[in-house]
């Protein structure tokens, strides 16, 4: 079926022509009827599955319809998400499709100044995009007013239960009309998530792709053994052999995200950081330079992987295993989106083992090892051009070192 076959609007039908949306994804094709009939959906897919097109396009159909009829005062749809950037792309999505409709959009989060967002609300909006802590501070101050609310969502629910929200949320619903549609998503479904879940829904449709393999088929994984310390050295192999291609790199902390950083630095990569030291107005910055052509290599800790949807994105890299099983689905979905190919490559270090095994039994699947050989190895440090330790000349010593004993043991063989 494609979109053209729907009976949305003529100002969506156009949009979705325009950006060369053709037929719908899984997830679109099976939560847009039940939304649309105003029915309460719990969706669990993976990442890069087309989740907020499923929920942005009936969302924006129904209001637009209802703004022909009827003027409506007050936000009718909350939107909530667990960070600042995924406020701000899903914010650009649906503002995207809407574009040719009377629906108004916008976003608000914390970590800016919140008088220009205060104004955007005074306005009026109809679809509010928000994360919890902004979200309460406007509406205690009384700039934000939630009676009129028709749908709520909740998107990357089981990220927001990881960063402590569930209070916030369960908060949240004592301010909306009980009556109301839900529409609740996840990348991923365990029993906390759906006791949330249908604490929340009205005998919702459940939808559920993959359930054995979270991950998108698309993406190709690789496993590399290395020691720590040999990590940084094959960043840079790999950085310099896909001169053209866009990276995202993740790594556990922030103190290891400027430490990688400043290694780039040595070698003359450019590099920029995303995590949650940084003041907002340098993450929506770096992230404007990644979307573009201004930055090709990105190093991001897990509180920022839900907020990066990048349709190109070329590698993702796990510098360090994440600490949360569940976490590696999240990063390597930021590449393969949609239709697109996508490879993930992970770096290994002998403490990290016991990880990569939740990984594996969290997949359902093994991820294929590429052999490093010694060859490989002193090969890579080589290549590097960082002197800040003086690896090459730590090699060519040991290179001697090896041919003199071969020589000794050639003399008494003879």
């Amino acid at each position: 079926m494609k979109f053209e076959q729907y009976t949305f609007a003529q100002e969506i039908k156009k949009r979705l022509h325009k950006l060369e949306f053709k037929r719908p994804t899984d997830i679109q094709y099976k939560a847009i009827p039940s939304i649309l009939k105003g029915e309460d959906v719990l969706a669990i897919a993976q990442t890069g599955t087309g989740k907020t097109a499923a929920f942005a396009i009936p969302i924006l159909d129904i209001l637009h319809q209802k703004k022909r009829t009827s003027r409506a005062d007050g936000v009718r749809c909350i939107v909530m998400v667990p960070t600042h950037e995924l406020a701000i792309q899903i914010s650009d999505v649906i503002k995207s499709i809407g574009h040719h409709t009377k629906v108004k959009t916008t976003c608000i989060y914390g970590g800016v100044d919140q008088e220009p967002q205060i104004k955007e609300l005074n306005k009026g909006v109809d679809i509010l995009v928000a994360t919890p802590g902004r979200m309460f501070d406007l509406r205690s101050q009384g700039h934000l007013r939630l009676e009129r609310v028709e749908i709520l969502v909740l998107d990357e629910a089981d990220h927001m239960l990881d960063l402590g929200f569930i209070n916030d949320i369960r908060d949240l619903i004592r301010y909306l009309p009980r009556k109301r549609q839900t529409l609740f998503f996840s990348a991923t479904i365990n029993d906390k998530i759906k006791k949330l879940a249908y604490s929340l829904v009205t005998n919702p449709i459940r939808i559920q792709l993959s359930p054995k393999d979270p991950v998108a088929k698309n993406i190709d994984h690789k496993l590399i053994y290395m020691e720590m310390d040999d990590k940084r050295f094959f960043l840079e192999r790999v950085i310099n052999e896909n001169p053209d291609g866009k990276i995202l790199v993740f790594v556990r902390t922030k103190v290891r995200a400027e430490r990688v950083k400043k290694a780039m630095e040595r070698v003359d990569i450019l590099t920029q950081t995303i995590h949650s030291d940084k003041d907002q107005s340098e993450r929506v910055k770096t992230m404007a330079d990644f979307k573009g052509e201004g930055l090709k290599v990105l190093i991001a800790t897990d509180i920022s992987a839900r907020g990066i949807h990048i349709d190109n994105v070329d590698l993702v890299i796990n510098y360090d295993l994440p600490d949360v099983a569940e976490n590696y689905v999240h990063r390597v979905g930021r590449t393969g989106r949609g239709k697109k190919r996508g490879f993930a490559y992970s770096f290994c270090s002998p403490t990290e083992k016991e990880m990569l095994e939740e990984i594996e039994s969290f997949m359902h699947k093994r991820i294929t090892v590429l052999e490093l050989h010694n060859k490989d190895l002193i090969e890579t440090r080589l290549m590097t051009n960082d002197t800040s330790n003086d690896w090459k000349s730590l090699i060519e010593e040991n290179e001697k070192i090896q041919a003199a004993k071969k020589k000794k043991k050639k003399r008494k063989k003879k």
